[in-house]
């Protein structure tokens, strides 16, 4: 087995414990098998599924992705290669769903949703338009946000070429992070899917808490401009 780095090596028994490619089940067991079988396309189709759909955990599919590799199914570059053109296909496809329904239609859903004003999409759109680079490369560092950050950037109509770059560098520092990580920790990878999920649930509570700060205070301003008008 490969060495670990002295802090990984010390830690508790529950945390590191070793799991072999033959004693994974589920999910983790289809996501390994599918990745041995198609090698470098398994992973870059795997990344693009995980880009559509949030839900796919990134913290499980790209330290699988680098512990395949340990695996000597591919190489170690080859995994990076095919997660970040998985990356880049994802994220292009949501681009272009941003893109194809635009802006007049996001405001007319918009003005659809309790709570929700036109203005609330204008000054969403506005804040893109201004920030929207670092909005995009910075992006792809968070989750939840990575996927979703596309759509802002078709929507706004950001020059395609320049959403791919933003889109490739960032997704390489996030996809290299975690495919290495995997592959240095072999078959304790899922210490990765710990400390990265950690992250996650940081983000998914503080989008909980914007939320309800949001739907609070829209109830509140209703209710005031309700009483003046009486």
């Amino acid at each position: 087995m490969r060495m670990l780095p002295d802090f990984l090596a010390a830690a508790p028994a529950s945390v590191s414990a070793p799991v072999s490619a033959e004693e994974l089940s589920g999910f983790t067991g289809v996501v390994v098998d599918f990745m041995e079988a198609f090698g470098v396309l398994g992973v870059a189709l795997m990344v693009a599924a995980e880009n559509l759909f949030p839900p796919i955990p990134s913290e499980v599919i790209l330290p699988l992705a680098g512990f395949t590799a340990s695996q000597g199914s591919m190489s170690l570059w080859g995994a990076i290669l095919g997660a970040t053109v998985g990356s880049v296909v994802g994220a292009s496809a949501l681009y272009w769903l941003g893109h194809v329904f635009g802006l007049q239609r996001l405001r007319s859903w918009g003005a659809r949703i309790p709570l929700v004003d036109v203005e609330d999409i204008d000054r969403t759109v506005a804040w893109f338009h201004r920030y929207g680079t670092w909005g995009v490369l910075v992006g792809r560092l968070i989750p939840i946000f990575r996927s979703l950050i596309s759509i802002p950037a078709g929507v706004d109509r950001m020059h395609l070429g320049f959403f791919l770059a933003l889109t490739t560098i960032g997704s390489l520092v996030w996809n290299t992070a975690l495919v290495m990580a995997g592959y240095v920790l072999g078959e304790n990878w899922h210490i990765v899917e710990r400390y990265v999920g950690v992250f996650q649930k940081v983000v998914i509570v503080a989008v909980v808490v914007a939320v309800v700060w949001f739907v609070v205070s829209r109830i509140r301003r209703n209710r005031r401009r309700a009483h003046e008008q009486n």
